[in-house]
């Protein structure tokens, strides 16, 4: 009998940011600290309760949610539809590799800070542990394909990132105009395919 893949559940991503807390501070006042508001799926990591604006040459887009907890450096996370509302061109990268990417004026009830960069668009990825990388068959920092089978939007996404740590999660993130593209919904499953 031929084994089962493993399946992966599916995370979808808004447009969000992180914030270093330097960034935090001016935008929120000194010593501020997050609100939360709901834990995500990867263990540590929340939705806060605070919300800012962004500004890019062409339009703002109000009340972006603030992830936590802290990072050393703010990053913006936006999907394609959304840098179009922007006016900007953010590379399709993974986490924290802003080198070269574009800014934007981010507001907050305090202050405001003008990023020289910072803005992407999420790279599709896979969060697993080692015991579950074992089980997919994959590597850290592999790329792979993922199918999407059944329903009406059936697909595969290709050039998927596998991140591999002991405190991820189990879970397939995309952003929302590629989980439009597919129909996809959080907790979702989705299988990788060889």
């Amino acid at each position: 009998m031929e084994k089962q893949p493993l399946s992966i559940p599916v995370g979808v991503s808004n447009r969000h940011l992180h914030l270093s807390q330097a960034d935090l501070e001016v935008l929120f006042g000194k010593g501020y600290q997050l609100t939360v508001k709901k834990d995500l799926g990867q263990p540590g990591q929340f939705a806060a309760e605070e919300t800012v604006d962004v500004q890019g040459p062409k339009n703002t887009i109000s009340r972006i949610r603030i992830l936590g907890p802290i990072r050393k450096q703010t990053q913006i996370e936006v999907s394609l539809t959304d840098s179009f509302t922007l006016g900007i061109t953010p590379p399709v990268r993974d986490s924290g590799s802003l080198a070269g990417s574009p800014g934007v004026i981010v507001k907050g009830p305090q202050g405001q800070i003008e990023l020289k960069e910072g803005v992407v668009a999420a790279k599709r990825h896979i969060h697993c542990t080692p015991e579950e990388a074992v089980q997919l068959g994959v590597k850290d920092m592999d790329i792979v394909s993922v199918a999407v089978k059944g329903g009406e939007r059936s697909l595969t996404f290709g050039d998927v990132l596998v991140r591999v740590r002991k405190d991820f999660a189990l879970e397939f993130h995309v952003d929302t105009d590629e989980a439009n593209a597919a129909a996809l919904k959080n907790g979702d499953l989705v299988h990788i395919v060889r």
